[in-house]
């Protein structure tokens, strides 16, 4: 049997007394659960590694799906099926236990939109979803020109921010661009925040690519190491340090989110490089998708 400690409790749901049916074989645990599917519902749901902490880890988008492997005392221990990422939402963010949703239709493609109470932009808000957020459309209708979708829990969106599903963008750096000046949230994966590896993730997610939501594992996994170079970066490398990730808008100029702007940012690369330096020291490996 696997050594615990030789599993990544961020992508392997395992604990003393419970855990995923599909570790039998690996660790020890009181418990084995196949898990139930659910979907988040709220306009995202934090994602910690304790219930009740402070530390917010990352965030799972509405319509999101996710196996449920514990529900108690108004918490879930969840895996998200997007990036594989385990921790604790709050129970009322995700669908009810046996509830079933139909499958969604589309894909919030601005960094953030509105929800209306019905078709017109002069109605009351009822809600807001974040670029990536999964949708049902189930009706079309056009008001003083601009059309709008219809979505099966009643409310409307503009249909311009949207996407179909599998109809994906092109370009993970054209879709970072749009979220330039979004906030920076450590642990935020959504178009209200996000952090340097949500900004890959949810570039990356909108392309149709699926990849691990944490600097560290992106360093690891996401294409293929090439030399550290920096004559030779092309648009959409991704450039790692120790605990940060920027993805090259050229051959000169660096995208991330960070915490010295606080936001999405674009600046030189050799300037950030003389910025980084002191917490995070010179760059580790660069990656091309």
């Amino acid at each position: 049997m696997t050594s615990s400690a030789s599993l990544d409790r961020r992508l392997n749901a395992y604990r003393v007394d419970l855990a995923n049916i599909g570790l039998k074989d690996r660790v020890e645990a009181g418990n084995y659960v196949s898990g139930q599917p659910a979907r988040v519902v709220a306009h995202f749901a934090d994602v910690y590694d304790q219930p009740g902490s402070e530390a917010l880890q990352t965030q799972f988008l509405h319509g999101h799906e996710v196996v449920v492997f514990e529900r108690s005392a108004g918490w879930a221990w969840v895996q998200g099926m997007s990036d594989q990422y385990v921790g604790y939402i709050r129970e009322d963010t995700l669908t009810r236990d046996g509830e079933n949703l139909p499958p969604a239709t589309h894909m919030i493609a601005a960094p953030r939109t509105f929800i209306y109470s019905h078709a017109d932009l002069k109605l009351p808000r009822i809600g807001y979803l974040s670029m990536g957020s999964k949708v049902k459309v189930v009706d079309q209708v056009t008001t003083r020109g601009t059309d709008y979708s219809i979505l099966d829990s009643g409310g409307a969106v503009v249909s311009r921010h949207l996407m179909k599903i599998n109809d994906w963008k092109a370009d993970p750096v054209t879709v970072a661009e749009t979220l330039l000046h979004t906030p920076y949230l450590w642990g935020g994966s959504s178009g209200f925040g996000i952090d340097c590896s949500g900004l890959v993730w949810l570039s990356q997610m909108l392309c149709g690519k699926q990849v691990l939501r944490d600097s560290d594992m992106q360093a690891e996994s996401i294409g293929k190491e090439i030399a550290l170079d920096f004559e030779q970066l092309l648009r959409g490398d991704l450039i790692f340090w120790k605990g940060h990730v920027g993805v090259m808008a050229d051959g000169e100029n660096l995208l991330h989110a960070n915490g010295n702007s606080m936001d999405v940012t674009l600046e030189p690369l050799k300037a950030a490089v003389e910025r980084i330096g002191y917490l995070y020291q010179q760059p580790t490996i660069v990656r091309r998708p």
